[in-house]
């Protein structure tokens, strides 16, 4: 039986974006890279426009796991922070999709990524279950009603702790908050929230690429 992944208009989406996404690590191991560790105290608008090309993806793997825990999950409403290109929007939609309900509520910075996943969710027959947000999720994110059922954060790392304060007073009993790249020095206040006895979360790391990991936090209030 097949998913929505294997829908052949999201199958070759992905094979091509990440194919993309290979030749431009390229990149980022070189003298890209140089330049954009410059940017480390850049404003956020800044790091957006100078990496609007770039993917900066999860891992097939690690997207496959975002389809996964969301099919399980069955999330009425889902929350990225963070869409860049768009891959894991279209991992996140299509098991929204093949739960048979709900959406995907995603944020992004750069006016050029928002146009060009947005083509790409066209291009995939998932635009019907994804609302981008444009511009700052710290301004964006507060028009959102209801409660939300599972986040994603993907988006500069010292904001998950802003954007995590904005939507926590709406997050469902048993909602999951994914945090990717959760294995950088930056992200320890982060992780020392949400793994406190006392937060109201059972978090877990679960490694996704050599060195890496995602922090998947399950609300227990």
């Amino acid at each position: 039986m097949g998913t929505t992944l294997t829908d052949p208009r999201v199958a070759a989406a992905l094979d091509r974006m990440y194919g993309e996404a290979e030749e431009q690590m390229a990149q980022l191991r070189g003298d890209k890279g140089a330049d954009f560790a410059r940017l480390a105290a850049a404003t956020a608008q800044e790091r957006a426009d100078a990496m609007s090309d770039f993917y900066l993806p999860v891992t097939p793997d690690a997207g496959r796991l975002l389809y996964a825990l969301v099919r399980a999950a069955k999330p009425a409403t889902v929350v990225e922070f963070g869409m860049s290109l768009g891959i894991s929007a279209v991992h996140l939609a299509a098991a929204v999709r093949d739960n048979g309900g709900g959406r995907v509520i995603t944020t992004e910075l750069s006016s050029a990524k928002v146009a060009a996943a947005t083509e790409t969710f066209v291009e995939t027959g998932l635009d019907d279950v994804i609302t981008v947000l444009a511009g700052d999720a710290l301004e964006t994110l507060p028009t959102l009603e209801g409660s939300v059922d599972f986040v994603l954060l993907d988006g500069w790392k010292e904001l998950y702790g802003p954007v995590l304060d904005l939507l926590e007073p709406r997050l469902s009993s048993g909602a999951l908050v994914v945090a990717d790249n959760t294995s950088m020095p930056d992200l320890a206040p982060y992780l020392d929230r949400v793994r406190d006895p006392v937060s109201g979360y059972v978090s877990v790391s679960f490694p996704v690429r050599g060195g890496d990991s995602m922090e998947i936090s399950c609300r227990t209030g």
